[in-house]
């Protein structure tokens, strides 16, 4: 991954994944307010760059794991919505780990504008194969999103 792309990826943090995005006209309603499903791809972005920085590229992992394939399919979400984003906010979308293992991942995102918590969303990643069965998350992939999960949770226990 070029340095370019590393930025426009947004950024590790000891947290998780912290990732800016400008709403657009496009993201709005008629008032200039976030139209409330253009949450779920911010979302979705915040989760893509989280995993393209630790390594995962999920369009090869599909054709590398192994023969069987590796997908990862959003089996749940939940989302409160706090307050309304609107034309022109910057944002940003934090994810982090809850869970990585057996056959799926629970993610938390929270999409901010400021220090102002606009959505929170906890996301339960289902693992399936090319073939939509479920599999198991291999361990050193597992790893990846739970070293970052480790690192969050000794800094709360200090």
């Amino acid at each position: 991954m070029t340095d370019y792309n590393h930025h426009l990826s947004g950024e590790l943090t000891h947290a998780g994944h912290r990732l800016a995005q400008r709403v657009y006209y496009e993201d709005t309603d008629f008032s200039g307010v976030v139209y409330h499903a253009r949450y779920l791809h911010f979302l979705e972005r915040g989760r893509t760059d989280y995993l393209r920085l630790l390594g995962v590229e999920q369009g090869s992992l599909i054709l590398e794991e192994d023969r069987e394939g590796l997908v990862f399919v959003v089996h749940r979400m939940e989302i409160d919505f706090k307050a309304p984003a609107r034309m022109d906010d910057i944002l940003t979308i934090l994810t982090s780990t809850e869970k990585a293992g057996g056959a799926k991942m629970i993610l938390n995102q929270e999409i901010r504008r400021g220090e102002q918590l606009l959505i929170a969303a906890r996301v339960i990643i289902a693992v399936i194969n090319s073939a939509g069965r479920p599999r198991r998350l291999p361990e050193g992939l597992a790893a990846r999103f739970l070293a970052k999960a480790q690192e969050v949770a000794g800094i709360h226990q200090q």
